[in-house]
């Protein structure tokens, strides 16, 4: 394998969140979001947009400072109303299909001690303005991808005993490790990679499980699936039939539950960095497929925010992840739910995907209810699964067939 410098391996880095990850096609309309430090980065991808024959590439730049400095100082009755533009913003790049390429460097404490109710009434001003575009993406109306970039905070999370510029050099290589990029032909290597998660996503759909038992420490949960539950993972298409990859880097298989047969306990495994805090040590309980208790060890008020949203006190998808996943195996903790996430088993409190169900793209919110998808104004990932992880599934005749073993598929 010949090793890349660092500069060849950010330009396909760049190159694959166009061609992998959105798959950029003549006459595209393409958006960034990325943070101001990430400059090189975002200059590279939208080059490399424009050289697929996109018509338009626009950037929204992302500044951590700053957002800390308007969520501890801005009037709540600004703070609180979203201004009209950013609707408008959201409205233009669904008029024009436009691919969303997003990328996250964010320090994982940039909002830690700051009200918990501030913090909770922008998310919910804010769910309420973006939820055309995350219904779109929901429902794979636009191509989407998610991808990661090291910034010095995050890396020093990651890395607390290296120096900022040591951490952030450790940071970008697990990154390009996790991603691929280190392969000699990052895209052929995604390509086998997707090919085994939809060989795994094909196993379980043809299964058709009622229902799932989870069992590990601080974990009893009996999840029910819907009736024509579909399974996913790895790439899938848009409403145009054209491919893209969510997530990079993915893992996961996954799906959604049948939110009214969701009973037990279930405790999670790792950090969850959400809304500038860092969430440890959570606990769940539900009954008929809604949490009736909750806490966490650490940021327990703005759990409970959380689960103050529309729909957040039920599932909107279960995934599974072999603990012998890659990055598992790192032994890394990236304070980062898009890492995080693909090195366990995961849940995730809110919205379910409407392609979890057979033809739920087309159906409206009151037929995925009635097929027992959740419907929420969020989507929040947490994760459970560990090595000492038993997943059963169970058929309608009461078939029990074993998914995972010890954290690994069975």
């Amino acid at each position: 394998m010949t090793e890349k410098t660092f500069d060849q391996a950010l330009q396909s880095y760049a190159e694959l969140a166009v061609d992998v990850g959105v798959k950029v096609q003549p006459g595209d309309t393409v958006y960034v979001q990325v943070a101001v430090d990430q400059a090189d980065l975002a200059r590279r991808i939208v080059k490399a947009a424009y050289d697929r024959g996109a018509a338009e590439v626009q950037v929204q730049w992302q500044d951590d400072t700053l957002k800390r400095l308007d969520m501890a100082n801005m009037t709540e009755e600004r703070l609180f109303n979203i201004p009209p533009h950013v609707g408008v913003q959201f409205e233009y790049w669904l008029a024009h299909q436009a691919k969303r390429i997003t990328v996250i460097s964010a320090d994982p404490d940039n909002l830690a001690g700051l009200p918990a109710a501030r913090i909770a009434g922008y998310q919910d001003a804010f769910q309420k303005v973006y939820a055309p575009l995350i219904n779109a993406i929901s429902n794979n109306d636009i191509s989407w991808t998610i991808i990661g970039a090291a910034s010095p905070k995050w890396a020093q999370k990651v890395f607390p005993e290296l120096s900022a510029e040591d951490a952030t050099t450790a940071l970008w290589q697990a990154i390009f490790k996790t991603t691929r990029i280190d392969q000699d032909d990052p895209e052929a290597a995604w390509q086998a990679h997707n090919a085994k998660l939809h060989a795994k996503a094909d196993w379980l759909n043809a299964q058709q499980f009622d229902h799932l038992h989870y069992q590990a420490p601080g974990t009893d949960l009996t999840v029910g699936l819907p009736k024509d539950h579909v399974w996913a993972g790895g790439g899938t298409q848009n409403n145009h039939g054209e491919a893209f990859m969510a997530n990079m880097p993915t893992e996961e298989v996954f799906t959604a539950p049948d939110n009214r047969r969701i009973d037990g306990t279930v405790a999670s495994t790792k950090p969850l960095s959400y809304a500038g805090t860092i969430l440890q040590g959570m606990h769940f309980t539900f009954e008929n497929g809604q949490v009736v208790d909750a806490h966490a060890d650490q940021g327990d008020a703005v759990l409970q925010h959380l689960l103050a949203i529309r729909g957040a006190r039920s599932l909107g998808e279960i995934s599974l992840v072999p603990d012998p996943s890659p990055i598992s195996q790192s032994g890394l903790i990236f304070f980062n739910t898009l890492y995080d996430e693909n090195a366990s088993d995961h849940m995730a409190l809110g919205s379910a995907y409407p392609f979890s169900v057979k033809g739920g793209t087309s159906m409206d919110d009151a037929a995925l209810t009635a097929h027992g998808l959740n419907r929420s104004d969020t989507h929040v990932d947490f994760m459970m699964g560990s090595a000492q992880m038993n997943i059963d599934g169970i058929k309608a005749d009461g078939t029990i067939v074993p998914v995972f073993r010890n954290g690994d598929w069975a």
